[in-house]
């Protein structure tokens, strides 16, 4: 048994830690040796979380970078972070002692490049215009003569007075102001705010809703113009109910708010220049198609009055046909106050030659009265062998002969009231009442004594016959002519 007492073991040179201490020592040795440093990056594994801070990552081809934004330094940062976006990150690099970490507490953000500027730019503007924000149909023409310009733009600068200055020279209008920062953090929801809120104005309120909008900003860098390129920017130009005109930095410079805007001006001047139209030039326009309008009235009237001439040589001379229409009326009527006296005296003469040779009226009525007697024999006869028949017939043939005989009495009254009318024009009766009717030996009747030849044979007509008579050679005393000589 080995009763050898144990050596004691040397104690270790290297100093001991808590871990505590170790974390602090490396976060002040890391602060130290750093400071502020600028990391160029990729942004990855963005979160942001409900109380206002950011966290991400920077990468490189070989690294990573854990990173924070704090609540308070988001408004300041000067851009707003997003995936995939390649950025020069300022701050300091500290450690997180609880997780045994380091990170980078980033102050400001920078876009790392213009290619990188243009690279996101590029990316928003596929993006966008597969969702047909860009379409041509969806442009609205200006208005010719807008009542109120609605301006977005800094209310600091030459970019207001320009537009002023402008819109005072052409046609004098009703500006509204909505001031915003044109470049910054907080610039785009600005931008943003002003086109919805002038596009919300209502159109009889005390401020009237614009006829036009005006978003201008002077020159400046890409990064100066960045505002202008970001999509809540860009939509609010698409969405707004009234016609908009951007006019941001140079003509060389180009923005996205340019393909949604319904009108691109090069400068904010010709913005205005746009939206207004000069007096002088309506002016003119309106004298211009005044006389052009009286030009082609007068070139109107002109054409009428030619085919008015025209038509006039086509138409007949309606005076020279009244007139000898009236000439014609005129010995149309001298005729016949001659003509008729004659057609009258010619059928007077007629009638006396045709009246010896007509029957009298009494033969003929008593030749009617035995046509009428024995047509009345026979009809009594008839009716009486219809009335023996019927009474030798059964009861339902019989009728009566009460309405015959009726029928033949009333057409027997007629007749004989025509028969009695006939008697009373009939110059026969004339010859009853004591007067005669002279002809001459041809059988012409004569109505004037003067018509008698002396010596002449006569033959004088009396109610019961004619008598042959000579007249002598005395001429009668003229007398007044009766005007119906035939009887006398």
């Amino acid at each position: 048994m080995d009763t050898t007492p144990p050596v004691a073991k040397a104690a270790p040179n290297i100093p001991e830690f808590a871990v505590s201490e170790l974390s602090g020592a490396i976060k002040r040795t890391l602060e130290g040796a750093f400071g502020r440093v600028r990391v160029r990056g990729e942004i990855t594994e963005l979160r942001r979380y409900p109380s206002g801070h950011i966290y991400l990552a920077l990468k490189d081809e070989n690294a990573k970078l854990k990173a924070v934004i704090w609540k308070a330094t988001v408004p300041r940062l000067g851009l707003k972070p997003e995936e995939g976006v390649e950025v020069l990150a300022t701050g300091k690099v500290t450690t997180y002692g609880d997780r045994s970490e380091y990170q980078l507490v980033i102050d400001r953000l920078e876009y790392a490049g213009e290619g990188a500027l243009l690279a996101r730019i590029e990316t928003l503007r596929k993006r966008l215009l597969e969702e047909g924000l860009f379409a041509p149909e969806r442009k609205r023409p200006l208005p010719m003569l807008p009542r109120v310009i609605g301006v977005v733009t800094s209310e600091r600068g030459a970019v207001i007075q320009d537009i002023r200055t402008t819109i005072l020279r052409r046609f004098p209008r009703r500006l509204i102001l909505w001031p915003v920062a044109v470049q910054g953090a907080g610039a785009a929801e600005q931008i943003a705010a002003a086109i919805r809120g002038l596009g919300a104005l209502p159109l009889g309120g005390p401020v009237p809703r614009p006829d036009v909008i005006i978003v201008a900003r002077g020159g400046g860098s890409l990064e100066d113009l960045m505002a202008f390129n970001e999509e809540i920017v860009v939509r609010a130009a698409a969405e707004s109910p009234v016609p908009l005109i951007s006019a941001v930095g140079h003509e060389t410079d180009t923005t996205l708010i340019d393909f949604a805007s319904d009108r691109r001006a090069p400068t904010p001047t010709a913005a205005a220049e746009m939206a207004i139209p000069a007096r002088a030039d309506l002016l003119a326009d309106l004298s211009q198609t005044a006389a052009r309008l009286l030009q082609a009235g007068q070139s109107l009237l002109d054409r009428a009055r030619r085919r008015l001439l025209m038509a006039e040589r086509g138409l007949p001379d309606l005076p020279g046909i009244l007139g000898a229409l009236r000439q014609r009326l005129e010995d149309r009527g001298e005729r016949l106050a001659v003509a008729l006296p004659g057609l009258v005296d010619r059928k007077r003469g007629l009638l006396s030659r045709i009246a010896p040779r007509l029957p009298h009226p009494r033969e003929g009525m008593a030749a009617r009265r035995a046509a009428l007697g024995l047509l009345d024999t026979r009809r009594t006869a008839a009716l009486h062998r219809a009335v023996a028949r019927a009474e030798a017939a059964p009861a339902l043939a019989r009728f009566s002969a009460t309405p015959v005989a009726a029928l033949v009495r009333e057409k027997r009254a007629r007749l004989e009231g025509l028969v009695a009318r006939l008697e009373g024009v009939s110059y026969q009766a004339v010859l009853a009442r004591g007067f005669s009717l002279v002809a001459d030996a041809e059988g012409a009747p004569l109505t004037t004594a003067a018509a008698v030849p002396a010596g002449g044979r006569l033959t004088l007509t009396f109610a019961d016959g004619p008598v042959g008579a000579v007249a002598d050679g005395a001429k009668p005393k003229r007398k007044a002519e009766p005007k119906q000589g035939a009887l006398l």
